[in-house]
């Protein structure tokens, strides 16, 4: 009752051609929907800051955040699209894709469903192209493809692409992202780390050059075997970089582990990584490495 007293109504003015019977009434105005009618798609809410961004803004700045720089994760097409010039990359191995050599349950519809969702084969597209007029062969990784993980058709697109960098006698350069070698495969999946490095080596006896992009995530089998390889290892701001995962160490050691602990920051001042570099200076310093392997810089 006391409750009632202090209630908040809305009234309207009513006409005086209204009968006075009902002008006594109460008449509530319906409460109006005032929220804006925003396009689906054209904003996005930084991870790190919790800011909107205007989703052209973030194309334009290649996908990090203007005001706390965070890196988000890029597509492989978006990645090559803007590292590689324009019409020169040629791609590899475009229709290969995935087999289920142990049968796991499953397995084949999570791979049409991946393919139908992402437009992609694999989890790598490999291929030929210029930076800034330099060839190079490339391999590019896509953790939205089963995140990124190493199965059997990845390790061979990768083996293949620097087994054609090294009879071209050309640089590749392979930017990670992987949360390790894929499950569904066993033993095939694991097998892909010695195959990998084995071309690796074989490219490194023709002298030629072997660049490495770690980029968020890269992890598990893929950060024990070529993404350590490389005869020069960038890394992005803030990527997240290891081997097993953080809760695991710190079950096993017993300890809490630095905040910073496996970030790209972190691995460089452990000597891990040989320099972090923001995605908009990436191509320009990629660049610059391939001029001086092909002595065009002293």
């Amino acid at each position: 009752m006391i409750k009632s007293l202090f209630k908040k109504n809305r009234y309207i003015t009513v006409p005086n051609s209204v009968p006075v019977n009902m002008q006594s009434q109460e008449i509530k105005e319906e409460p109006k929907d005032n929220k804006p009618n925003i396009p689906t798609g054209m904003w996005s809410k930084c991870e790190c800051c919790g800011k909107l961004l205007y989703k052209s803004d973030l194309e334009e700045h290649l996908m990090t955040c203007q005001f706390c720089k965070t890196h988000s994760r890029m597509s492989a097409i978006e990645r090559i699209s803007w590292v590689i010039d324009e019409d020169t990359f040629e791609e590899f191995d475009k229709g290969m894709r995935s087999l289920n050599p142990l049968d796991f349950s499953g397995y084949e519809n999570k791979i049409e469903s991946l393919m139908s969702e992402t437009g992609l084969k694999e989890a790598v597209i490999t291929g030929k192209g210029n930076i800034n007029t330099e060839e190079t062969v490339i391999a590019v990784m896509d953790s939205r493809f089963m995140m990124g993980s190493m199965g059997s058709v990845v390790g061979e697109k990768i083996t293949r692409a620097i087994e054609v960098a090294t009879l071209k006698k050309l640089p590749i350069i392979i930017f990670t992202a992987s949360g390790g070698a894929r499950m569904q495969e066993g033993i095939f999946a694991l097998m892909q780390m010695a195959k990998v490095s084995a071309a690796l080596s074989k490219h490194r006896e023709a002298g030629l050059l072997y660049i490495t992009v770690l980029t968020d995530p890269t992890t598990g089998g893929v950060t024990a075997s070529f993404a350590m390889l490389g005869d020069i290892i960038l890394a992005e701001p803030g990527a997240l970089v290891g081997f097993a995962g953080r809760r695991v160490i710190e079950q096993t050691i017993k300890q809490k582990l630095p905040d910073e602990f496996q970030k790209a920051e972190f691995l460089l001042k452990h000597g891990f990584v040989d320099k972090v570099v923001h995605r908009e200076k990436l191509k320009e310093t990629l660049s610059f490495l391939l001029l001086i392997h092909n002595n065009k810089i002293v």
